[in-house]
């Protein structure tokens, strides 16, 4: 909770630093769900709490800059909370609950313990997917799905590139054919969460330059022959590992490409849902961390001879968030919820007409979620004066992650531009 392990100094008196404990705020947060979620589902978010309250008095956690969250991964991993979008049984885990309802549990779990190690869970998953989808049980796949979801290695995605930024599709990375089925790589990504850690990547590629029709998908074990990654380091993720990635005739084995020339861009869009459905779960997750933070501050904090809370301008903002997020979140649950249920009912697997018409819905919520992030997480450390800028919680990382969630996964624009065009078609079918 409190930064020990430098020489800053506290801002914030004992009593309330006591009142600011992990398990104060899980108890805000539970109070809140008592009336939204299932039993069912409040069961799975309380047991994934009481393993991080565990985790951080065992390991004396202070969630101070010189922690290092990959240590972390093989803990949580053995316990499942990694991933819960699935439940492996093809790989001996056998998760339950599983699900983007059990998803939104663990990340709530999960936020409030650490919003940074949340990210890093969420761009191993953007390598999970693609590999639970695409294993087609070949062995070596199985063996890269189970070192991500057991947390022997954090994983990444490869899509952006220096020149292309949300162009995902025009790729200048390319793949050459080679006659026994494997392939040659030659190209540049960058702003790749965990690459820097990463046993393995999922990357993109194309046959031919900037021509979608030929794009290629490929599992990569980073120890290989022409990979080199640098750190991107971005001040507002500090324990974060972000790569830049030079793959400079790296040969792909014919075990490791999961989607051939003209598969990619397939296998790039059928993830578009469950990815900006989970990066709107971490920013609902945000909101209501720094809800928690805020409202347990301003009820403690004397200012005038009396709790802050007192003031209007502080308690009606407050009120305000608070209710922003509330009902923001009951859609998004029900929407979780849904998608559960349209999977179960289907097989297992979403078929591609409902996807596609999930594709603007998954949008909205990412759109909305991130806007809510950067204007609650701002307005509430704004409320905690200059404790809420300080490193004594972890508001600075939930302000400061906030910052680039209108970015991550298609930024703002594209998901505006995804919106205008499902608005536009409505129209064309009345």
């Amino acid at each position: 909770m409190v930064n020990t392990k430098t020489n800053y100094a506290r801002a914030i008196n004992d009593e309330i630093m006591e009142k600011l404990s992990l398990e104060n705020r899980y108890a805000f947060l539970n109070t809140n769900m008592a009336s939204i979620l299932k039993p069912e589902e409040m069961k799975f978010l309380t047991e994934v709490q009481d393993f991080c309250l565990n985790f951080e008095k065992e390991n004396n956690i202070t969630h101070g800059v010189d922690e290092d969250i990959y240590d972390w991964i093989g803990a949580f991993g053995k316990k499942g909370y990694i991933c819960r979008a699935h439940k492996f049984e093809e790989i001996d885990v056998n998760n339950d609950p599983f699900g983007l309802t059990a998803e939104l549990m663990r990340a709530l779990a999960i936020c409030y313990f650490e919003p940074q190690l949340l990210m890093m869970f969420g761009a191993t998953i953007l390598s999970i997917n693609p590999l639970m989808d695409h294993h087609d049980n070949v062995p070596v796949r199985l063996d890269a799905l189970k070192d991500l979801v057991t947390g022997n290695s954090p994983g990444c995605i490869l899509i952006t590139e220096p020149e292309r930024g949300s162009d995902a599709t025009h790729q200048l990375t390319t793949c050459v054919p080679q006659g026994d089925g494997s392939f040659i790589l030659n190209g540049e990504k960058i702003f790749n969460t965990n690459a820097p850690k990463s046993k393995w990547a999922v990357a993109y590629a194309s046959a031919e330059q900037n021509n979608s029709g030929k794009m290629a998908q490929f599992l990569i074990d980073t120890s290989w022959e022409g990979w080199k990654c640098e750190r991107v380091y971005i001040p507002w993720a500090p324990k974060l590992h972000i790569g830049k990635e030079y793959l400079t005739n790296l040969r792909i084995p014919s075990d490791y490409v999961l989607g051939g020339v003209g598969k990619g861009r397939d296998h790039l869009f059928e993830g578009l849902v469950p990815e900006r459905i989970m990066i709107a779960t971490q920013n609902i997750c945000e909101a209501w961390t720094s809800i928690a933070f805020a409202s347990i501050y301003a009820n403690m904090r004397q200012q005038f001879n009396q709790p802050v809370m007192k003031f209007q301008g502080v308690s009606m903002l407050l009120s305000e968030l608070w209710a922003r997020t509330s009902t923001l979140f009951y859609g998004l649950l029900k929407f979780c919820e849904d998608y559960d249920a349209l999977k179960e009912k289907h097989g297992g697997t979403i078929p591609p007409n409902i996807a596609r018409a999930l594709v603007a819905t998954a949008s909205q919520f990412k759109y909305t979620c991130s806007d809510l992030s950067k204007n609650v997480c701002y307005e509430a450390a704004n409320l905690m004066g200059g404790a809420g800028l300080c490193d004594n919680t972890l508001m600075h990382d939930l302000l400061n992650i906030s910052r680039i969630q209108e970015i991550v996964g298609g930024s703002r624009q594209i998901q505006l531009y995804i919106m205008s065009g499902a608005l536009s078609s409505i129209f064309r079918n009345l």
